[in-house]
């Protein structure tokens, strides 16, 4: 089931592009392999996280998300950010990122640790939907329009008690090559707590350089032919822009304000966002304004 305003996007196989180095089968097995070592690792040091606090926990968790990108031969290159990084503990702020590929959250929390408002199929995903609901998520049914009000509270609560909560605004994931417009919801919660938000933008490349489509969660695909084909990659970069943070009050809407953490992200990868434009209404029986007359 569906509803009409849940965002879409258009980007399909169609998309993805060609060229990519790619590793033989044992080294895919390999990764894998890996990959779920670090999920039965994590469940078993689980009641350990529940006790550490502070930075000890932040610093445990974050290298468990840095071997999940490791396991599957993905290196992380950050750029900006130092004060997002070493901001203490119990200041809450709404992260908001471009969504490409299911690797976007592995690689938020391999940044620092915080909690996300996922949709609620995730919490199924092998792999990653284990990290995530350890991780404290708030999950999101998007076929329940009734819960979305109460969903919001939770966000904006959660906020307002310090939490640093993930969201991915344009509510679908495109190939990174195209990307769509960032949904306002949740930027309410963000005004709600009285919290920053901070834009991050995320890109994909070759290790030669070239940008890619290829880690994409696109179309129709399942979850496991998209593991696949990333843990066939070889030297997989993921660019993390951290963005300078937008304060509260800012923004005088949370149109506005998702605007702002829009033109952030397009501004870090340097792409170009037109804005939407607002017809002008023509007046009927009213001549138009004279216009200048160039000399």
């Amino acid at each position: 089931m569906s509803h009409s305003w849940m965002p879409t996007s258009p980007c399909g196989d169609g998309c993805l592009t060609d060229g990519a180095p790619t590793v033989g089968l044992p080294r895919r097995i390999f990764r894998f392999t890996a990959a779920i070592s670090v999920v039965f690792a994590t469940l078993l040091i689980a009641p350990a996280l529940l006790v550490i606090r502070g930075r000890s926990r932040e610093r445990l968790v974050r290298r468990i998300f840095r071997a999940v990108l490791r396991a599957f031969g993905v290196r992380m290159s950050v750029v900006g950010g130092a004060d997002f990084l070493a901001a203490p503990a119990g200041r809450g702020a709404l992260v908001v990122n471009n969504h490409i590929s299911w690797l976007d959250i592995i690689a938020i929390n391999a940044l620092r640790p915080m909690r996300a408002l996922a949709k609620i199929e995730i919490a199924s995903w092998p792999i990653l939907g284990t990290l995530v609901r350890r991780g404290g998520s708030i999950f999101l049914d998007r076929n329940r329009l009734r819960a979305l009000p109460d969903t919001m509270s939770e966000l904006a609560d959660s906020l307002r008690a310090g939490a640093l909560v993930n969201v991915t605004p344009e509510g679908t994931t495109w190939c990174g090559l195209a990307s769509g417009r960032f949904t306002t919801a949740t930027f309410q919660a963000a005004i709600d707590g009285g919290v920053p938000v901070r834009p991050v933008a995320l890109r994909y490349r070759l290790a030669d350089g070239r940008e890619t489509s290829q880690p994409a969660f696109i179309g129709p695909e399942s979850l496991i032919a998209s593991l696949r084909r990333v843990a066939a990659l070889r030297g997989l970069v993921l660019e993390v822009h951290v963005c300078p943070e937008i304060a509260p009050g800012r923004a005088e809407d949370r149109r506005s304000l998702a605007a702002l953490a829009e033109a952030a992200v397009h501004s870090a990868l340097g792409t170009v966002r037109i804005p939407p434009q607002r017809r002008r209404r023509i007046l009927v029986g009213r001549p138009a304004p004279s216009q200048p007359v160039a000399h």
